[in-house]
């Protein structure tokens, strides 16, 4: 890398990292833990890229943003910022920032997308859109890295006017998240509107649906569930859309590569709605997000005429292992439930149990086994599904013990119920030390029920 880069983080060590890092691969670095000695340098004409934090001793590096592309048009500004909420991302893309990331960041994807700014320096015109004010209840929760990487890229699909084709399991947010790209989107004004297959079964159907969507954002909900007839209907409304031209956002659920196979979904149709594809995760890919998730779905249900409930510990643990089959739409189901149910302001561990007992089961997903399919190659399936799921990305790091701890406790739950919950006789039939069976029933909070063997 060529060029100089100007670096302003109130953390020293953050300095350090990267005024070594950027030193070693060529670079000539200005580090400050100030903006006002940042914006001094930007003024003088030094520095060819900018990467700074948010939250600075002397102000809000975001506010700074149409001032640095005031003074130097098309400087790139990395923003990097513990705050890792869907906002921060949204409001670093409207302002202008070349490009966001989260704290803690990956070090070598910052070197990468450092000396791509360096090489586009000068070359990106500043952005004209103002932020509004953030609303004081975020329309996405989650911190992992899976939900940040999903945050960067809505942020630089948002203003723009490509259709975008959102994947991922029932209940994990989908609609949600055409929703929020439309909220803070140059659209926001303009109608919100969802279409099914239902609306298109008749020749008039898409004229009826431009009429309401007039120029907005058109969500076409589970493009999988349409008729070729209506897939056509669909592509002629996306090739002659009128006056208005509205922002096509498309869900589903099911892989949509083996409906083009079999031609269940026409090719024509996916390539127009395939411009942009976010990968929404379930929740068992952001686990640790389970914790913030129930403490703000409870707080919701505050305002459905619910006072104010808390977890206990030993509730919260059971919340936090659970597999949660129907994701963050079960969450916040069972969550609502037990804000408007529980007895006392702190939810017990029976009240929980209660309410998770009586959770609807989900239909399996199919995924194309079959009931002579070896263990290893069905793990095998499900593991690349998990990986592809990532796209080009990696999936979060500890991947090895979140595996084998969805393996691991199904396998000691079922042998307990086929030993009658004899703790004994399992240990002999898994083949490991009864101690050792009994550190995994407490740490994977497995409960044991003594009854008949099942065999």
């Amino acid at each position: 890398m060529d060029g100089t880069v100007l670096v302003a983080d109130d953390d020293r060590t953050i300095r350090t990292v990267l005024t070594q890092a950027l030193t070693r691969a060529g670079c000539r670095v200005h580090a400050t833990s100030s903006l006002t000695t940042l914006m001094r340098w930007i003024a003088e004409g030094r520095g060819d890229v900018v990467i700074s934090d948010v939250m600075m001793p002397d102000g809000n590096g975001l506010e700074m943003l149409p001032k640095i592309q005031e003074d130097r048009p098309g400087m790139p500004v990395i923003v990097i910022s513990a705050q890792n909420t869907i906002m921060t991302a949204i409001k670093a893309n409207e302002a202008g920032a070349y490009d966001y990331l989260p704290k803690p960041f990956d070090l070598p994807d910052l070197m990468k997308r450092t000396a791509r700014a360096l090489d586009a320096s000068g070359t990106k015109a500043p952005r004209s859109d103002k932020t509004e004010d953030a609303q004081d209840e975020l329309p996405l929760v989650g911190k992992t890295p899976v939900m940040q990487a999903l945050y960067t890229l809505m942020a630089r699909v948002m203003n723009t006017d490509i259709p975008v084709l959102l994947t991922g399991e029932s209940g994990t947010g989908k609609t949600a998240i055409s929703r929020t790209i439309h909220d803070f989107s140059d659209r926001r004004i303009l109608p919100f509107v969802t279409v099914t297959a239902l609306d298109l079964q008749d020749i008039e159907g898409p004229a009826r649906v431009l009429a309401r969507v007039k120029g907005g954002t058109l969500l076409i909900e589970e493009i999988a569930d349409f008729d070729i007839q209506a897939q056509a209907r669909l592509v002629r409304m996306m090739d002659a859309p009128g006056d208005h031209v509205p922002r096509f956002i498309a869900t589903s659920l099911v892989d949509l590569a083996s409906r083009l196979e079999n031609g269940a979904l026409r090719q024509d149709l996916y390539y127009r709605l395939d411009g942009a594809t976010l990968n929404v995760p379930a929740l068992r890919e952001r686990v640790d997000d389970i914790d913030l998730l129930a403490t703000h779905f409870l707080a919701k249900s505050k305002g459905s005429g619910a006072v104010t409930r808390k977890l206990r510990a030993d509730a919260a643990k059971l919340i936090h292992n659970y597999s949660w089959p129907g994701n963050v739409r079960q969450l916040e189901n069972a969550m609502r439930r037990l804000g408007l149910s529980a007895r006392s302001d702190e939810i017990a561990r029976s009240e929980v149990e209660a309410v998770l007992g009586n959770q609807p089961d989900l239909d399996p997903i199919l995924t194309g086994g079959t009931s002579t399919e070896k263990l290893s190659s069905s793990v095998e399936r499900h593991l690349r599904r998990y990986f592809d799921l990532h796209g080009g990305s990696l999936p979060p790091a500890g991947i090895y013990t979140r595996i084998l701890r969805e393996f691991e406790q199904p396998l000691i739950e079922i042998s307990l119920e086929a030993t009658g919950g004899n703790q004994a006789k399992c240990a002999e039939l898994l083949g490991i030390n009864r101690n050792t069976l009994r550190k995994k029933i407490t740490d994977l909070d497995i409960r044991v029920t003594r009854r008949r063997k099942l065999m």
